[in-house]
């Protein structure tokens, strides 16, 4: 028996990297999977690459059962459809996950707009898109009154969570899938759907060229590894995770890291009973800070 014995699932960006190891581990724990990947090159561009079938097959070579699928995700039409096409087919739609994506990185000055959309489009859009149309669907299910048991994961990263210098596109759209997964616990939730999200710190084609630390010389076990968030995927699509919604992981190797999102920290408060002013945060702001304002000192 298997975490997701009976399960349907659909992995966008499921024919490489993080999406691929996620479908792998998905079949691996019983789930049926449809792998989603339009099969374009890194930056967006078209290929004639069909990853998705590659997986598909790997995972039916194994014993598994899976299809490809391969339409873009940031067509909402495209995503409504592939939602119905899973629930003709199999029956069902138990799990989502949110993975597709492409890079375009440049410092602001020198990004275009179509830089700028064309990365939105695909993390932002497309994770919207697809939850959108998989919650329409659980929604109906439960105001059937059948029993809903629905699983959205999402994919952010450390550069939507700490940010990263010439990823201005990727770092909106990712710190943007992280409110979208917030929001969308809070709304689903009543529907028996949980929503989190996942930062894995990964080697993928999407950070060749970024230090990310290596696995040792001789050492079995690689951190950055992308099956290293897998097991975290399996976990949240399962329905022993019924009980956690709402939250974001970062997975670093064996690693799994609750994360908080923004708190008070520290508060100036004015002197006055109206609005704090300008000119007291001159001295004010810098104190809650724990530094000296710049400049000359100023006299009390």
């Amino acid at each position: 028996m298997g975490l997701l014995d009976g399960k349907v699932a659909i992995v966008t960006g499921g024919g490489r990297g993080l999406g691929r190891a996620h479908c792998l581990a998905l079949s691996a724990a019983g789930a049926t999977v449809v792998v989603n990947d339009l099969g374009a090159g890194l930056h967006g561009e078209s290929t004639a690459e069909s990853p998705a079938q590659e997986v598909a097959a790997e995972i039916t070579a194994a014993g598994g059962r899976a299809v490809a699928d391969h339409c873009s995700v940031s067509d909402f039409s495209a995503t409504e459809a592939l939602v119905e096409r899973t629930v003709k087919e199999f029956g069902r739609l138990d799990v989502v996950v949110n993975n597709a994506g492409i890079i375009r990185d440049k410092m602001i000055a020198s990004m275009d707009e179509s830089d700028f959309d064309a990365v939105i489009a695909v993390h932002l859009k497309g994770t919207f898109s697809l939850t959108r149309h998989a919650a329409a669907y659980w929604r109906a299910a439960s105001k059937r009154g059948e029993r809903v048991a629905g699983r959205i994961i999402n994919t952010t990263s450390g550069t939507g969570l700490f940010g990263t210098v010439g990823q201005a596109n990727y770092g909106a759209a990712k710190a943007g899938i992280v409110s979208l997964t917030t929001i969308a616990a809070m709304e689903l939730r009543r529907y028996g759907v949980t929503v989190n999200a996942i930062s894995p710190l990964a080697a993928t084609r999407m950070t060749a060229g970024i230090a990310l630390g290596q696995k040792g010389e001789g050492a079995a076990f690689d951190p950055r590894d992308p099956a290293n968030a897998s097991g975290v995927v399996v976990y949240l699509a399962s329905d022993e995770a019924a009980w956690l919604t709402g939250q974001v992981f970062r997975v670093d190797g064996h690693r799994v890291q609750r994360l908080q999102g923004w708190t008070p920290i520290a508060e100036y408060a004015g002197s006055g009973d109206g609005p704090v002013t300008g000119e007291e945060l001159v001295d004010g702001l810098p104190k809650i800070y724990g530094t000296l304002p710049a400049g000359p000192p100023r006299s009390s």
